[in-house]
């Protein structure tokens, strides 16, 4: 059994067959991508992980975590800028391994995707439930501590960020070009208010902060020194995961060998520098291990004097995380879509709305799910799960552009990643040297998910598998005239 699924293989011919038939609706131009992945991008990782990760890992060297955070990106958005041209379909890396390494290695990165964006979302509420809450408390008001946070963190259930996810997946079972219309405008509103936080910050820092660049290592790996730097990366590397949702929405873009490219790459330059700026100006304006808050953005303003200013920052955090989050969702919707046409997820899941041409049953249980996950996990567990998930699905998406160079080399590439095989070589090393940089505990979490992913897989995906006409046999076992059922 086993053997035969490693087998199975759903050709790119089949892929583009069916994103040419009666499905997503296509209407989405570069721009939009652009926007949703600074939208999915721009989102906790600069407004609450910043924080945690400099107070706690690498200090202002926080800096250096963000640029070693961009580089992997880089390396990994080039490929993905190959395969989304090349097959543009829903279903980001999950089409992409179907399409080069098999159905089960498809499986479990469907999976694993599921991982990413759906606890991207929770992570991101979460965040946004801590703004919110700082911005009642300034006008008097707040919740009972048993509504106010997850189990973990002093709570019950964190109702904020559980109602922040169901009003947004609401949204998102509409119409994509309603989604996709708010979500243009949020960002331009976020991206306004950081730079705001900039240009106000940046008059008010103090270099003296800066030094030492890199503190030095309190004797355990991770807790500052360079150690602390390559820990920081690895946690912050949440904050690059809304790049990858551009990719999802390759199937719903009018011109997708054209726009993907310019959306992945686009919309990572854009949110690398502002990270980077956003790292140098919030160290500098306060010690790095006061940072440990839920809104340090919102503290560093209140440093510079400037209180109405602070009030401002909340807000704009608030309208980040919301993008943040509606972005993430809108990616996890359509990984289960894919998965579900592919008949390894029930049908219903790819189950399209006649008015809305939205995955709509998909779109919904997702929604759920997260919600529950927003309201009862803390927030630095779910951060640290999405990092390593995210870090796993890049990998593959490396290796997938290595083997189509080597297995359809014929196949017309809009996209060409330079330089050969270094850039994905590249890209995997680099992301195995954040995912080794990671807590042992994160590494135990993310296997105990591969091993439920399996299990379902053997309980149930492998036996619809064959039943897709798509299919077709690969690989060692080819031809073996085994079922794959």
């Amino acid at each position: 059994m086993l053997r035969s699924a490693l087998g199975i293989r759903k050709p790119i011919a089949a892929l583009a067959t069916e994103a040419e038939g009666p499905a997503l609706a296509r209407n989405l131009s570069a721009f939009s991508l652009v926007c949703i992945g600074v939208g999915a991008t721009v989102g906790a990782g600069i407004f609450v992980l910043t924080g945690t990760a400099a107070a706690n890992f690498a200090g202002p060297g926080l800096m250096l975590s963000f640029v070693l955070g961009a580089v992997a990106s880089g390396l990994v958005a080039l490929c993905y800028a190959e395969l989304a041209a090349m097959i543009p379909v829903a279903g980001s890396t999950y089409s992409y391994t179907y399409a080069t390494l098999g159905a089960l290695p498809a499986w479990i990165i469907g999976w694993d995707l599921v991982l990413e964006f759906a606890f991207a979302a929770a992570t991101i509420a979460v965040g946004w439930a801590g703004y919110a809450q700082s911005l009642l408390a300034d006008a008097g008001v707040r919740l009972p501590a048993w509504l106010a946070a997850a189990p973990g963190e002093g709570g019950g259930f964190n109702l904020p960020a559980a109602l922040v996810v169901l009003v947004l997946t609401a949204l998102l079972m509409r119409d994509n070009r309603q989604a996709a219309g708010a979500n243009a405008v949020l960002v331009a509103l976020k991206v306004a208010i950081i730079l705001g936080f900039l240009g106000i910050g940046a008059a008010h820092v103090r270099p003296e902060l800066w030094q030492p660049l890199v503190p030095a290592n309190e004797g355990t790996f991770g807790a500052f020194g360079w150690s602390g730097v390559f820990r920081g990366a690895g946690v912050v590397f949440f904050a690059y995961v809304g790049f990858e949702t551009v990719s999802t929405a390759a199937g719903e873009t009018r011109d997708p060998q054209r726009d993907a490219p310019v959306g992945l790459i686009g919309s990572l330059v854009v949110t690398a520098v502002l990270y980077v700026a956003v790292a140098a100006v919030l160290t500098g304006l306060v010690p790095y291990r006061d940072l440990d808050v839920a809104d340090p953005i919102a503290k560093a303003m209140a440093a510079t004097g400037l209180t109405g200013f602070s009030v401002a920052i909340k807000l704009g955090a608030l309208i980040g995380l919301t993008t943040a989050a509606l972005t993430a969702l809108y990616g996890q919707a359509r990984i289960f879509y894919a998965m579900a046409r592919d008949r390894m997820l029930p049908d219903v899941f790819a189950r399209i709305g006649a008015t809305s041409r939205t995955p709509f049953v998909a779109q919904g249980l997702i929604g759920l799910v997260t919600a529950l996950v927003a309201a009862l996990v803390p927030i630095d567990v779910l951060g640290e799960l999405v990092s390593i998930g995210t870090l796993f699905a890049f990998i593959l998406v490396c290796a997938g552009v290595l083997i189509l160079r080597r297995t359809e080399p014929e196949r017309a590439r809009p996209f060409r990643v330079p330089g050969g095989a270094l850039v994905p070589v590249l890209g995997i090393l680099a992301c195995l040297a954040l995912m080794a940089s990671l807590p042992g505990d994160t590494w135990l979490r993310l296997l105990v998910w591969l091993a439920i992913g399996l299990a379902i897989w053997f309980g149930y995906g492998r036996r619809r598998v064959a039943a897709d006409p798509g299919f077709e046999r690969t690989g060692p076992f080819a031809g073996s005239g085994q079922s794959p059922g």
